[in-house]
């Protein structure tokens, strides 16, 4: 596991981002919090100068559990605990959703909780697999947010397209009342529907739209772009990269029996960018491979582009 992943659990079988270690269901967040580590704390202490004068304005986030350092705050911001952040998906379960993962990042900066919604989808006669991915931060770079991120069955690749008739992430504003709560988790189902109803009449539209070979090789061009005066192996590693998602296209036997459209470019780039190994890995590549499950693949969302510009 990367050293920026500090602790995380997942169950059942081993999820797509390839990151923990398998353990017992999490029945609530409070059992997901324990097993995955993040069962602790965030204290706001005063900063001071060398010199003992106290910098107005200003708050530093520390762990409890090893007063480690999360962020430098300022003195406006509100804690928002673990425990905190999470307690309103526990009214989801009625719902049927269940916790699947959840984990540390950036030494305790960033943590999250991923769970699973019940329902499945057949899109484009395949099915797909929705998730939300709740994720908090403690060194004042946002709020509580949820993200969906849908997941192509049959290869593990996500699909989770920045679409303009729908939002696939949001902020949620945790507060103590209960009624509260159960409004927050209904809001959340509600906007998780109405990104996957989206995204499947998207999809509908993709599987629709031909595209031919060539227009296939220029899109990965532009996806890919070689720079003027690059060097020699930085233009043989990135035609090989052009290979690879070409090859997905054409040879994946998910995707023979598709057809020659933008629904089956789409799932190649997301195939490819879901688990390319990279020419040169970095220690962090797990990490910054999940985090896109919040933040969207740059990638994805260009290829996206490419075909509706067509």
């Amino acid at each position: 596991m990367s050293a920026n992943v500090e602790t995380m659990f997942y169950t059942r079988e081993k999820p797509w981002h390839g990151l923990g270690t398998k353990v017992e269901d999490a029945p609530t967040s409070v059992d997901a919090l324990r097993l995955a580590g993040l069962d602790w704390n965030v204290m706001q202490e005063s900063i001071f100068t060398e010199t003992g004068d106290a910098i107005a304005g200003y708050r530093v986030n520390i762990r409890d559990r090893d007063r480690k350092v999360l962020g430098v705050v300022s003195d406006r911001y509100k804690i928002i605990q673990n425990r905190e952040a999470f307690a309103f998906t526990d009214t989801l379960l009625g719902y049927g959703v269940r916790y699947e993962t959840a984990g540390s990042l950036q030494e305790g900066k960033r943590v999250w909780l991923l769970a699973r919604l019940p329902r499945e989808y057949i899109i484009a006669e395949e099915q797909i697999s929705p998730y939300l991915v709740f994720s908090n931060s403690h060194d004042g770079s946002g709020a509580v947010r949820v993200a969906l991120t849908p997941i192509r069955v049959v290869c593990n690749n996500t699909l989770n397209l920045a679409l303009a008739t729908a939002s696939r992430s949001w902020s949620m504003i945790h507060k103590g009342n209960v009624k509260d709560k159960m409004q927050e988790a209904k809001n959340t189902l509600f906007m998780a529907e109405a990104y996957m109803e989206s995204l499947g009449e998207e999809f509908e539209r993709l599987h629709w739209m031909k595209v031919t070979d060539s227009q296939v090789a220029e899109y990965v061009e532009k996806l890919l772009p070689l720079e003027k005066d690059v060097t020699e192996t930085r233009e043989k590693n990135t035609l090989k990269l052009r290979e690879d998602i070409l090859r997905r296209y054409y040879d994946a036997p998910d995707l023979r029996g598709v057809g020659n459209n933008a629904y089956r470019f789409i799932n190649a780039v997301s195939d490819f960018a879901t688990h390319v190994q990279p020419l040169r890995r970095t220690a962090n590549y797990n990490e910054n491979l999940f985090a896109r499950t919040m933040d969207g693949n740059p990638m994805i969302d260009r290829a996206y582009q490419l075909v509706k510009a067509a």
